[in-house]
């Protein structure tokens, strides 16, 4: 579906874009979710008080990322095709409700992981890699009991990945996921802009993520 962003960013230092409003075929993430379907819109300018960097960031670090493989089936495959659904894979991009950069998290989120202040988190390549891994990696751990009992079935004309219900999960929060696959897919969530639960579980399975999970 097509939805406004802003686009704004300073590169560290030394290079200054201006910023413009465009279109972007990219969807919503409800990612700030976590476990329940709320969150609240800020700007691009807002600044939440309190520490930018918890304990809770220092793990993983980008070595996780670094190390990763490439191939066609692999996390990194896997986190751009997400990253490109999400914003065009562009770390700047605000949407029309306030999701950020290019996993599109919401205030909740970024302030479950530490993140506080929104320019610092848009401005930061790494901060924003490290949050989608541990977010990643959040909704494996909440969601494991389901891909064991699930994996390899199919439910409403899909067949259930682990990275397919964590891709759902990045767009819905771990509770649209078990909503679905215990309604055996009737109830699919869908986000602001119409991207759906059985949608992502389709796009993103079959990736291999066993070497960052």
């Amino acid at each position: 579906m097509k939805s406004q962003f802003v686009s704004f960013i300073a590169y560290p230092a030394l290079l200054l874009m201006s910023y413009s409003v465009f279109n972007s075929t990219s969807s919503n993430t409800d990612s700030s979710t976590l476990d329940v379907n709320t969150d609240y819109v800020i700007s691009n300018t807002t600044r939440v008080k309190g520490p930018t960097k918890a304990p809770l960031l220092e793990e993983p670090s980008l070595r996780d990322l670094s190390l990763a493989t490439s191939g066609e089936d692999s996390f990194i495959s896997f986190k751009e095709a997400l990253a490109f659904k999400e914003s065009r894979g562009q770390y700047w991009r605000v949407n029309t409700l306030g999701y950020m950069g290019k996993y599109q998290f919401g205030a909740t989120t970024l302030a479950h992981f530490g993140v506080t202040d929104t320019e610092e988190f848009l401005n930061s390549v790494n901060l924003q890699e490290r949050v989608f891994l541990k977010y990643l990696r959040y909704n494996h751990k909440s969601l494991k009991p389901y891909i064991e009992k699930y994996e390899g079935k199919t439910i409403a004309g899909v067949e259930v990945t682990e990275s397919g219900i964590l891709a759902a999960a990045h767009l819905s929060g771990p509770g649209g996921v078990r909503k679905f696959l215990k309604s055996n897919g009737n109830q699919s969530s869908k986000d602001a802009y119409g991207s759906s639960v059985r949608s992502y579980m389709k796009k993103f399975g079959g990736y291999d993520l066993s070497e960052v999970l």
